[in-house]
Order: C-alpha cells, then sequence, then structure tokens
C-alpha cells in the first residue's frame, strides 16, 4: 500500500492494515474487483474506510440492517479526522434526508450507508450517478445469495446498480463464504475477474456442540436451562417470530434479562434492542436471523440455537458472533430431526405461475420496463413482483439492462412458456437448498470432528480432530466410524477443483476425507461420493 495512505490510515483512524487487507485496499484502488473473505472481527471494514482515504468520489456502502448502518457511521465518527458518513434510510424523516443529501452533493460526506432497498430506487440511483461513485461496498455478501431469492430480492439487483453508477469497483465482504455462495457473490454483482482474498475460517477459540432432543418440549425445556446457567452475554437463535416471544418470556421468569428481536418489531424497538444488548443492559436477545450481522459486540459469550439453520454457511455466520474478543465462546446446537422439515418448508417457495406470467407480460416484447414500475404494470405487489422478476432473470427469460427489464433475445415470447422456464428453474435451485439442510443434519449427527467437518464444508480442512468440541470430550472423533474433512486425497481431488459428473454436471470439490469426497454441483448440490465408487466406476472428471 502506498507509504502515504498507509501514514494517512494511521493518522486518520490510527491503523496499521495488515498485509491482507492492505492486499484489497490495493486492488480496489487500481479499480479491481474484490471479495474479502475474513473471520468476523478481522477488519473487514477497514479496508473500504481506508480506501476512501484514497478515492475521488463517494463510496457507498450497502449494508443490510439500519442498526449495523448507525453502527459503521458511529464508528467512523469516533474517528474526528475521518471523512463524514451519513445513511439513507426509511427511519429518517425528511430534514435529516435533506442535510444527509446536501452533504453528499457537496462532497463533505464521503461514506453514504443504505440498504439494497434504498437503490431499487430510481430517484437514489440517479442522485448518486449525478456526485460519482468510486466505490460500492457490499458488506454482509452473504445476503446476496442466502437472502437475495426470497427474503430481500432487492439485493439481486445490485450487479445491474452498480452499472448504472458508471461500474465503480465493487468490494464483497463477508464472515463465511463456501465455494458455492462465493461465486454466487461474484455472479450476482456482476463482479470482473475479482481478487479473492481468504484469511482462513477457522475460530479456535470457539466451543462446538450439538445436544439431541427426541420431543419438542423436552428441547424447549433444555434451552431455557442451560441458557439460564450460561454467564455473560450471549444471542439465542429460533426459526420463527413467536418463539422469540416465548423463549424471551421464559428466560426473564429464569431470572435472565431477555428480549426478543425478529424482522416484525417496529424499527424504534429493534434498534432499542440492539443498543441495549451493546451496553450490557440485556443478557440475552432471542432472535431470529435477522439479528447479529455487523454487531460490534466483542464480550459474546455463547450462542445457543434452538432451532436448525437452514445450512452450514448461516449457521457459522450465526456462532461467529461468539468470542470476538479471543476469549472462549460456546456455541450449541439443540437438534431434533424433525425440526428440519421446517427449513424444508422455508426453502421450497417460489413465485406462483399466475405471477410468472403477469411479470413477463408486463414486460414489452421490444423494448424494457423500469423495476419501480413493474408492480403498476403486473398488478401484483411490490415484493412479489420482485420476486417473480429474479427468478425469470435467473431462468433466462428476462435480462437486467441499465434501462431496466428486457425479454431476452432468442428466450421465451410467451408467458407460459417463460413461467415454465422459471418453474423449472427454481426446482433446481430447491434440490439445491435440500442438499444445504442435508448437510446441515450431517453436522448434527456426524460422531466426527464438529470443527473438522465445519472447515471442511469452507474448503479450508483441519487434518486432526480439534479437540474444543463435544465429539472430541467424548472420544467419538477417533473412533473407527468417525470421518473428518481431514484432506486425506487432497492430492488427487483438491478442494475448489473443477470436477464434471456425468448426471450432475460440473461441480467444485469442497473436501476429501478417508473414504469420501465431498463436491458442491451447480445444479443439485452437495453430494458425498465414496471414493471406491468414484475410482471403480470413473463417477468424476477432472475438468
Amino acid at each position: 500500500m502506498d507509504k502515504h495512505l498507509r501514514t494517512r490510515a494511521a493518522d486518520v483512524f490510527g491503523w496499521e492494515l495488515r498485509p491482507e487487507q492492505e492486499t484489497v485496499v490495493d486492488a480496489v484502488l487500481a479499480g479491481r474487483d474484490a471479495v474479502a473473505l475474513m473471520p468476523t472481527g478481522s477488519g473487514k471494514s477497514a479496508i473500504y474506510q481506508v480506501a476512501a482515504l484514497g478515492l475521488e468520489g463517494a463510496v457507498v456502502v450497502v449494508s443490510p440492517l439500519v442498526a449495523l448502518q448507525e453502527d459503521q457511521v458511529v464508528g467512523i465518527e469516533n474517528h474526528p479526522d475521518a471523512p463524514r458518513a451519513v445513511t439513507i434510510n426509511a427511519t429518517h424523516g425528511h430534514r435529516e434526508l435533506d442535510e444527509a443529501w446536501d452533504a453528499i452533493d457537496s462532497g463533505e460526506a464521503r461514506y453514504v450507508f443504505l440498504a439494497p432497498e434504498q437503490l431499487a430506487k430510481d430517484e437514489v440511483v440517479d442522485r448518486l450517478r449525478e456526485v460519482g461513485v468510486a466505490l460500492v461496498a457490499v458488506d454482509e455478501a452473504h445476503c446476496v445469495s442466502s437472502w437475495g431469492h426470497d427474503f430481500r430480492p432487492d439485493y439481486l439487483v445490485l450487479g445491474e446498480v452498480v452499472e448504472r453508477l458508471g461500474r465503480p469497483p465493487v468490494l464483497a465482504m463477508t464472515a463465511t463464504g463456501s465455494s458455492p455462495v462465493r461465486a454466487e457473490i461474484v455472479e450476482r454483482l456482476g463482479m470482473r475477474d475479482p481478487l479473492v482474498v481468504a484469511t482462513g475460517f477457522d475460530r479456535p477459540n470457539l466451543r462446538f456442540e450439538v445436544v439431541r432432543h427426541a420431543a419438542d418440549a423436552d428441547k424447549r425445556e433444555a434451552v431455557v436451562a442451560q441458557v439460564a446457567e450460561l454467564e455473560g452475554a450471549g444471542i439465542v437463535y429460533v426459526a420463527t417470530r413467536a418463539d422469540t416471544l416465548v423463549y424471551a418470556d421464559e428466560l426473564v421468569e429464569s431470572g435472565r434479562r431477555a428480549k426478543p428481536y425478529h424482522a416484525g418489531l417496529r424499527v424504534r424497538d429493534r434498534e432499542r434492542v440492539h443498543h441495549e444488548f451493546l451496553d450490557g443492559e440485556l443478557d440475552v436477545v432471542v432472535a431470529t436471523s435477522a439479528f447479529g450481522m455487523g454487531i460490534d459486540k466483542p464480550d459474546v459469550r455463547f450462542v445457543v440455537h434452538a432451532d436448525v439453520p437452514e445450512s452450514v454457511d448461516a449457521y457459522y455466520q450465526e456462532v461467529g458472533r461468539a468470542g470476538r474478543d479471543g476469549d472462549v465462546g460456546s456455541t450449541t446446537l439443540h437438534y431434533r430431526a424433525e425440526d428440519l422439515g421446517l427449513r424444508r418448508f422455508f426453502a421450497s417457495g417460489s413465485p406462483r405461475p399466475a405471477s410468472l406470467r403477469a411479470v413477463f407480460d408486463a414486460v414489452p416484447a421490444d423494448g424494457s420496463i423500469a423495476r419501480s414500475e413493474l408492480a403498476e404494470r403486473s398488478g401484483l405487489a411490490a415484493r412479489t413482483a420482485g420476486r417473480s422478476a429474479n427468478a425469470l432473470v435467473e431462468a433466462g427469460a428476462l435480462e437486467d439492462g441499465e434501462d431496466g427489464l428486457r425479454r431476452v433475445a432468442g428466450g421465451p415470447t410467451d408467458a407460459a412458456a417463460a413461467a415454465r422456464l422459471a418453474k423449472g428453474h427454481a426446482q433446481e435451485r430447491a434440490e439445491v437448498e435440500e442438499s444445504r439442510i442435508a448437510m446441515m443434519r450431517r453436522y448434527a449427527e456426524t460422531s466426527g470432528c464438529r470443527r473438522q467437518f465445519l472447515l471442511g464444508y469452507f474448503g479450508d480442512e483441519l487434518a486432526v480432530p480439534c479437540g474444543n468440541c463435544d465429539t472430541c470430550t467424548s472420544g467419538s472423533a477417533t473412533g473407527l466410524d468417525a470421518h473428518g474433512a481431514d484432506g486425506s486425497h487432497d492430492a488427487e481431488w483438491p478442494p475448489d477443483a473443477p470436477v464434471e459428473h456425468g448426471q450432475w454436471g460440473r461441480g467444485t470439490v469442497m473436501s476429501t476425507e478417508d473414504d469420501r469426497i465431498t463436491v458442491f454441483f451447480e445444479s443439485a448440490g452437495y453430494k458425498t461420493l465414496g471414493l471406491a465408487d468414484v475410482d471403480s466406476r470413473h463417477l468424476l472428471e477432472r475438468v
């Protein structure tokens, strides 16, 4: 990194960046896209904050939650010599927004924090383009994959937004990202030959445990009993909004200062819970997956899952909020196999054929339509229209352009054919999601080292059992029946290597064990194959 910039970073922020951070800063200053995969607490935000000191123009930071945006702004404001940071979101009144835009227009504000929903508004994109955007930083970039398809469809149009902003370099940042998630981030954001910097996924200070239950009532009782006895601050993750209320009430009755948190609460109520937790006024937050991203609380001592998450990616992201200070953190998954059915239900949704047909018909045969006009022209609710449009784009029936959505040349010409194409593609995606749930089940039910399993999932294998998980403590991790992603056959099948299967097509090697290999296939998801079968039946071909 340039000596002058290194000096400015030290003067303004008091930081001396690590080599991997400097490498990413150099890339974006040179106009190159970059993906930073770094553990929670490793200083990903420092990358775009320092890069802004060497860029001319605004740095747009796409951040998923209002509370997270506000925390990041406060962090910048704690450095008096840093450029000004502002937020553009729905919680601000007209006067506050006018003041923020004035600061952006004048060049006084260099950091602009907003949610993807703001960038779905043409007037916001137009104003930013007029000002001049030097860098688009996507924080918690795994949301492009895990949230974009249904929960937050505006994530899927960020690539188009970048083009409309004049194609500044894009920086994607996340603490977790298996190879498939990384590939999807790159694709969705329209990144071009990005520099990918991954510093490893291991968190040695975290202990991993799974407690299995036969009955739901027993599981609920065990969760409350455990959390009531744990020391320090922690997070309990549940699957539904209703459960946040139930568990929070029971923990209060058990003597813990606990409150619920979910996306259905009013913004001010969510912010209150967020800040009470940060300030130590709460012991426990009982939350859906909406809570915790980027939370700047280093002394979270435990993360307990009362319900199984939808994927290993989500699980590792959530448990990573424990022990950011480097001290011991405990993570416990309370697992009941029947709970996987709820995750399958969540993963199985796709737009209705009638909605797909309505959106396709709303797009002119010759020409384009702005996404902001789609709901009115199709007669659908805005979210339904957005989901349907994304499904049609993914299937190749529509495409995003600078001027909006248009039909793909050579693609389907009638709405019924377009809907069938989109439904077929949605079915493929459902199979991938089902495979992610199956991998979560394998983690919960393995007798092998849990850390070996988790790191292997991300292609970051561990040669020997970790000694800091329940299966290592019980001794099962070293038993004859244990299988750990130890890289036994990496020489023949290195992680991230592309392979081809006769039925499932193109895939990526994730990890190898003593007698098996795990591969992610683009059309079928995660598959674990016996190496004896792979060799004798020639199941995989190196690409």
